[in-house]
Protein backbone atom coordinates (compact mmCIF):
# COMPACT_ATOMS: atom_id res chain seq x y z
CA UNK A 1 0.00 0.00 0.00
CA UNK A 2 0.92 3.66 -1.23
CA UNK A 3 1.74 5.93 1.84
CA UNK A 4 -1.13 8.10 1.52
CA UNK A 5 -3.27 5.31 0.64
CA UNK A 6 -2.29 4.05 4.17
CA UNK A 7 -3.13 7.05 5.38
CA UNK A 8 -6.55 7.74 3.78
CA UNK A 9 -7.56 4.34 5.05
CA UNK A 10 -6.40 4.72 8.68
CA UNK A 11 -8.26 8.03 8.96
CA UNK A 12 -11.71 6.37 7.70
CA UNK A 13 -10.75 2.96 10.24
CA UNK A 14 -10.23 5.61 13.30
CA UNK A 15 -13.65 7.47 12.43
CA UNK A 16 -15.44 3.90 12.16
CA UNK A 17 -13.54 3.10 15.24
CA UNK A 18 -14.35 6.29 17.09
CA UNK A 19 -18.10 6.29 16.03
CA UNK A 20 -18.46 2.63 17.58
CA UNK A 21 -16.66 4.20 21.20
CA UNK A 22 -20.05 7.05 20.88
CA UNK A 23 -17.88 9.90 19.47
CA UNK A 24 -19.63 12.35 17.55
CA UNK A 25 -17.01 13.20 14.59
CA UNK A 26 -18.01 16.63 13.66
CA UNK A 27 -15.31 17.15 11.38
CA UNK A 28 -12.82 15.79 8.92
CA UNK A 29 -9.80 16.94 7.69
CA UNK A 30 -9.79 20.69 9.12
CA UNK A 31 -7.53 22.87 7.46
CA UNK A 32 -5.57 25.82 8.50
CA UNK A 33 -3.11 28.05 7.54
CA UNK A 34 -0.53 26.14 10.05
CA UNK A 35 -1.53 22.65 9.30
CA UNK A 36 -4.62 19.63 9.56
CA UNK A 37 -6.57 17.76 12.19
CA UNK A 38 -7.65 14.66 11.12
CA UNK A 39 -10.82 14.12 13.45
CA UNK A 40 -12.65 16.54 15.08
CA UNK A 41 -15.47 14.67 17.80
CA UNK A 42 -17.34 15.38 20.60
CA UNK A 43 -17.29 12.80 23.29
CA UNK A 44 -19.07 13.40 26.97
CA UNK A 45 -19.58 16.80 26.49
CA UNK A 46 -15.65 17.09 25.41
CA UNK A 47 -13.94 18.51 22.12
CA UNK A 48 -11.53 15.69 20.81
CA UNK A 49 -8.77 16.82 18.39
CA UNK A 50 -7.68 13.68 17.00
CA UNK A 51 -4.53 12.95 15.10
CA UNK A 52 -4.56 9.89 12.95
CA UNK A 53 -1.34 7.62 11.96
CA UNK A 54 -1.53 4.90 9.56
CA UNK A 55 1.63 2.66 9.01
CA UNK A 56 2.44 -0.99 7.40
CA UNK A 57 4.42 -3.34 9.98
CA UNK A 58 6.04 -2.18 13.17
CA UNK A 59 9.81 -2.59 12.29
CA UNK A 60 10.59 0.81 12.73
CA UNK A 61 8.33 2.23 15.26
CA UNK A 62 4.43 2.38 16.36
CA UNK A 63 2.64 5.14 14.10
CA UNK A 64 2.36 7.13 17.60
CA UNK A 65 5.79 7.51 18.20
CA UNK A 66 6.14 8.65 15.13
CA UNK A 67 4.64 12.16 15.86
CA UNK A 68 7.28 14.60 17.16
CA UNK A 69 7.71 17.41 19.37
CA UNK A 70 6.96 19.96 16.59
CA UNK A 71 4.06 17.91 15.17
CA UNK A 72 2.77 18.06 18.97
CA UNK A 73 2.94 21.82 19.04
CA UNK A 74 1.42 22.15 15.81
CA UNK A 75 -1.68 19.86 16.90
CA UNK A 76 -1.79 22.27 19.91
CA UNK A 77 -2.29 25.34 18.04
CA UNK A 78 -4.28 23.92 15.42
CA UNK A 79 -6.62 23.11 18.00
CA UNK A 80 -6.24 27.43 18.94
CA UNK A 81 -7.38 28.03 15.76
CA UNK A 82 -10.36 25.51 15.58
CA UNK A 83 -11.55 26.81 19.02
CA UNK A 84 -11.34 30.60 18.16
CA UNK A 85 -13.17 30.09 14.43
CA UNK A 86 -15.82 27.75 15.54
CA UNK A 87 -18.54 28.57 18.63
CA UNK A 88 -20.75 27.00 20.79
CA UNK A 89 -18.78 23.85 20.97
CA UNK A 90 -17.88 22.05 24.85
CA UNK A 91 -15.29 24.20 26.54
CA UNK A 92 -13.29 21.44 27.40
CA UNK A 93 -11.09 19.59 25.26
CA UNK A 94 -8.18 17.08 24.44
CA UNK A 95 -6.16 15.91 21.62
CA UNK A 96 -5.86 12.31 21.50
CA UNK A 97 -3.77 9.96 18.91
CA UNK A 98 -5.14 6.82 17.46
CA UNK A 99 -2.15 4.54 15.77
CA UNK A 100 -2.98 1.65 13.30
CA UNK A 101 -1.08 -0.80 11.76
CA UNK A 102 -1.70 -2.62 9.06
CA UNK A 103 0.19 -6.24 8.16
CA UNK A 104 1.69 -6.56 4.62
CA UNK A 105 -2.11 -7.85 2.93
CA UNK A 106 -3.29 -4.67 4.19
CA UNK A 107 -5.43 -6.09 7.09
CA UNK A 108 -5.15 -3.84 10.47
CA UNK A 109 -3.32 -5.57 12.59
CA UNK A 110 -4.00 -3.42 15.83
CA UNK A 111 -5.62 -0.08 16.90
CA UNK A 112 -4.20 1.72 19.24
CA UNK A 113 -6.20 5.08 20.81
CA UNK A 114 -4.16 7.18 23.34
CA UNK A 115 -6.47 9.53 25.51
CA UNK A 116 -5.40 13.18 25.87
CA UNK A 117 -2.38 12.27 23.90
CA UNK A 118 -0.96 15.61 23.74
CA UNK A 119 -2.05 17.94 27.19
CA UNK A 120 -0.40 21.29 26.27
CA UNK A 121 2.31 23.35 25.06
CA UNK A 122 3.33 22.75 28.55
CA UNK A 123 4.91 19.61 27.42
CA UNK A 124 7.75 20.95 24.81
Amino acid sequence: MKPRDTGILAEKIASSFLRSKGYKIIQTNYKAYIGEIDIVAINDDELVFIEVRGKTGQRFSSPQESIDKNKKYKLAALAQVYLQQNHNLPENYRIDIVGITFNDSGSVDNIEHIINAIESYDQF
